[in-house]
């Protein structure tokens, strides 16, 4: 009998917690969830190759990303709909975020203004879907950059919504435009301006990197030749992500498109990162291992923000580093770096 994992026990507090529709919207992957569920599938099929007689007694996982300490590789994945999650949506967690010292991505369909997320004192990322008029996304990208945003995170695996079929679509229904567009001015834009933009470029992060002074990662690079891309206009980091399964449905985990990415940027200076599936500190350690410099988690942290507010952010991204130390012990190395 396979025991009862602390993550799988959350999930189930917080889907007794959330209206139904909620948790189905939260849950749910594009067309028949194939790459949704082949995720942690993914991560779950990797071996390790443990090295012995190694010194592992006070392993150290702080690192840095784009140049910010954070106390370890477990960042908070850009999330939408907070809000119905817990009332203070992203304030509550960047709270846990900054007590767990990490940083977090914040969709630019927040629910909460910038301020109010930078004053909790984490720090943070701005995640940007750009909108078909350039002059909405400038303006939003103005007020995060004036509220302290690190980086913008360029999503490029949405230039039109995947396809859900599962129940969670009725949860559009629930939310108030204040849940979705906390921080930019709809007033006067016609509803095609406001759509995802389809005609994303290279171009787009020279654009996005001279408009804001900050660096730019691009979010959903699934391919060796297209990390190349970006680093070439410019990136300072990529993102290996399905976009939760969310977007291509029969796309590859992204367990198995990071090695082929972190071997194309090897030596360029640009960061990797990964999300996608990942529930135990071994698949942080499977991560790191196969070239990522940080991971980003995005449901589970949903599960605690709504089944314990702040405190259930802070418990997931503690108890994930907690077993990344005790893998790290378990395979031999003593850092990260190792």
């Amino acid at each position: 009998m396979t025991p009862v994992h602390w993550l799988d026990e959350l999930e189930g507090r917080a889907a007794a917690a959330l209206p139904e529709a909620v948790y189905a919207y939260y849950q749910q992957g594009a067309g028949r969830e194939l790459t949704a569920a082949e995720a942690t599938e993914a991560w779950d099929r990797l071996r390790f190759r443990p090295r012995v007689l190694r010194d592992v007694s006070a392993p150290t996982i702080a690192t840095t990303v784009l140049g910010t300490p954070v106390q370890a590789p477990v960042l908070v994945g850009p999330t939408t709909l907070q809000r119905h999650a817990h009332p203070d949506g992203e304030i509550a967690t960047a709270t846990g975020a900054a007590a767990a010292g990490v940083l977090l991505g914040v969709t630019s369909n927040t629910g909460v203004p910038f301020d109010a997320i930078a004053a909790t004192g984490a720090p943070w990322w701005l995640q940007i879907y750009l909108a078909r008029d350039r002059g909405l996304t400038a303006e939003l990208l103005r007020r995060a950059v004036a509220a302290g945003a690190r980086a913008v995170v360029l999503t490029a695996d949405t230039p039109v919504v995947g396809r859900k079929l599962g129940t969670g679509l009725g949860v559009w229904d629930l939310t108030p435009n204040e849940y979705l567009h906390a921080n930019v001015d709809l007033t006067g834009y016609l509803e095609p301006a406001l759509g995802k933009a389809d005609d994303l470029s290279p171009d787009t992060i020279g654009w996005l990197a001279e408009l804001t002074g900050l660096p730019v990662v691009v979010k959903g690079v699934l391919r060796a030749d297209d990390a190349r891309v970006c680093a070439a206009a410019g990136a300072a980091g990529v993102v290996v992500s399905t976009h939760g399964g969310r977007q291509l449905d029969g796309a590859v985990a992204s367990a198995r498109a990071l090695p082929e990415v972190a071997k194309a940027l090897a030596g360029t200076g640009v960061e990797v990162y990964v999300d996608g599936g990942i529930r135990r500190g071994e698949h942080v350690l499977a991560a790191l291992a196969l070239g990522a410099r940080a991971v980003f988690v995005g449901r589970p942290v949903l599960w605690g923000l709504a089944a314990d507010g702040a405190a259930g952010v802070q418990r997931v991204i503690a108890e994930l580093a907690d077993e990344l130390v005790h893998a790290m012990q378990l395979i031999g190395a003593g850092s990260l770096t190792e």
